[in-house]
């Protein structure tokens, strides 16, 4: 019941993006020939402006392969071993060898993401939040798997009180709030889910998958 109403509200969360656009079905035939138990995923690399949004992001990730039927390693204690290898940076990793992070690890696949936008927008009376990924996993033989792009974006609807002023200033005041702290992360899991799970892009099922 949890895994259902995630999956409504992000749908839901789908509908406040803007246009959207027909996605070709994923051709998955490499991923279904490697049949992948675990997947490895990296720190991502970031070309925003905003120097926490990868950690942010890395956070998302896990929950939705794991939904999946997939063992994903620990975040955060991936990110700790790297370091310890002296691999800092996403962009640093991304340029290792997927053979080499695989082996590492024992892992199947490597998930790499990267952060193109992650910003928020100050128009007028409104605001809006952009998320945009790319998304690539790469086998433990260095064979591409599987990709995808997702964009999402949130602008805060006016609120229309019958009243020409205070519909002025509640959208003001919203932007504002909006701006001065605008919430990425409902974003960047609707845009998981939607790549992994529920889109033309969905990936097939692993071998750990629970039926609930």
């Amino acid at each position: 019941m949890k895994r259902l109403l995630t999956l409504m509200t992000l749908a839901a969360a789908a509908l406040l993006t803007g246009c959207a656009t027909q996605v070709a079905k994923t051709d998955l035939s490499a991923f279904e020939a490697a049949k992948p138990r675990s997947i490895l995923v990296v720190p991502a690399a970031n070309k925003s402006v905003d120097v926490d949004a990868p950690n942010y992001l890395l956070t998302t990730l896990t929950v939705p392969l794991a939904e999946k039927g997939f063992y994903v390693f620990p975040v955060h204690t991936v990110k700790t071993v790297l370091e310890q290898e002296g691999m800092y940076e996403g962009d640093q990793i991304h340029q290792q060898a997927p053979e080499q992070l695989a082996r590492m690890f024992g892992a199947d696949a490597v998930l790499y993401v990267t952060i193109n936008q992650w910003d928020a927008k100050y128009v007028v009376l409104s605001t809006s939040v952009t998320v945009d990924f790319d998304y690539r996993l790469v086998g433990k033989d260095g064979t591409e798997l599987w990709r995808a792009n997702k964009r999402m974006v949130y602008s805060p609807q006016q609120q229309n009180t019958g009243h020409p002023l205070a519909n002025l200033i509640a959208a003001a005041v919203s932007a504002a709030i909006e701006r001065a702290k605008p919430n990425y992360m409902p974003l960047a899991r609707g845009a998981n889910y939607d790549v992994f799970v529920l889109g033309p892009t969905a990936i097939p099922n692993g071998p750990y998958l629970t039926v609930k």
